[in-house]
């Protein structure tokens, strides 16, 4: 597995259509694999855009709500059945434990695969390494729910032109990057000599939510922003009421927050034409904005520079 991408599963809100699954989403990162909020049908989805359950290694529930976690129990089984190797890492809201124990124990099946429990207890850091840092902040919805950031570390770009004139190649630009100085026919070169700041790629996904900080906090500066966009302003108090946001809500974070890509999906079944739902963001966002559909994949942007 390798690339940056995100792989839509499914898209429905509260039910499946005969046209959108419950949810679902993959984002491949190099060698991660983050299994977001897998709802009803999602082994069967990923078997339709040909997604292996080894490429799993995080599943990330933001809430248990069924349209965001009933596909955990065949996700998990599957990951037993095809022998998955590595150990995946389970984040779920703390107060759902029961939940998570049902679903994970759903029926009699031989387990074998190492499922790690890692239970969000409050904002903050889940997990760091030379990927990146996973991290998570609380919403508001009337059932207790998280949403998720990956953030990349800064590097450095190397600059061909430059590493020619100091007459580095081959596995001595490796040697550079990892030791930052390199002694080429006498002379030390240093690594800021022949590069320039790399800012690191940023995701964050936002399901079930009111407007509130956290959403802002998670979306701030992100290459992509996957959220949830499950009602039009014409329903705006149903939104409200229910714990969700507006299409337009949603461009409206991305364009304060700074976001390359909007990532639009959870749609409500009573919108029979998902191209008002971009419509009404690009009223307010200025970017590039995708509209989810099932099975569809949608790469993170290229890097600036």
């Amino acid at each position: 597995m390798s690339g940056r991408e995100l792989v839509v599963l499914g898209t429905a809100s509260q039910a499946p259509t005969r046209t959108r699954n419950h949810n679902g989403y993959l984002l491949r990162w190099d060698g991660e694999g983050f299994l977001f909020d897998p709802g009803e049908g999602t082994q069967r989805q990923m078997l339709l855009a040909g997604v292996a359950s080894s490429a799993v290694t995080r599943i990330c529930i933001t809430h248990f709500h069924g349209d965001h976690c009933l596909g955990v129990p065949g996700v998990v089984q599957r990951l037993s059945l095809d022998g998955v190797v590595h150990p995946v890492v389970a984040h779920f809201p703390a107060s759902g434990r029961e939940y998570f124990a049902r679903l994970r124990h759903a029926s009699s099946f031989h387990e074998v695969a190492d499922v790690r429990e890692e239970p969000v207890e409050r904002d903050g850091v889940l997990a760091s390494g030379p990927a990146g840092v996973l991290e998570a902040r609380r919403l508001e919805h009337p059932v207790e729910a998280f949403g998720y950031r990956f953030t990349e570390p800064d590097g450095r770009r190397m600059l061909p032109g430059r590493l020619a004139r100091h007459g580095i190649a081959g596995p001595d630009v490796g040697r550079l990057q990892r030791e930052g100085t390199l002694v080429v026919a006498g002379r030390t070169v240093r690594l800021v000599d022949v590069s320039v700041p790399r800012r690191g790629q940023r995701f964050a996904f936002v399901m079930d939510t009111r407007l509130c900080d956290a959403v802002y906090a998670l979306a701030d500066g992100v290459d992509m922003l996957v959220i949830e966009s499950t009602f039009l302003t014409e329903d705006e108090a149903l939104a409200r009421t229910y714990g969700h946001l507006t299409a337009r809500q949603a461009g409206s974070v991305a364009a304060d927050c700074g976001v390359r890509q909007l990532v639009l999906t959870h749609f409500s079944q009573r919108y029979a034409d998902p191209a008002r739902f971009a419509a009404e963001a690009a009223e307010v966002f200025g970017g590039e904005i995708v509209v989810a559909a099932d099975l569809a994949r949608v790469p993170l942007p290229r890097r600036r520079g």
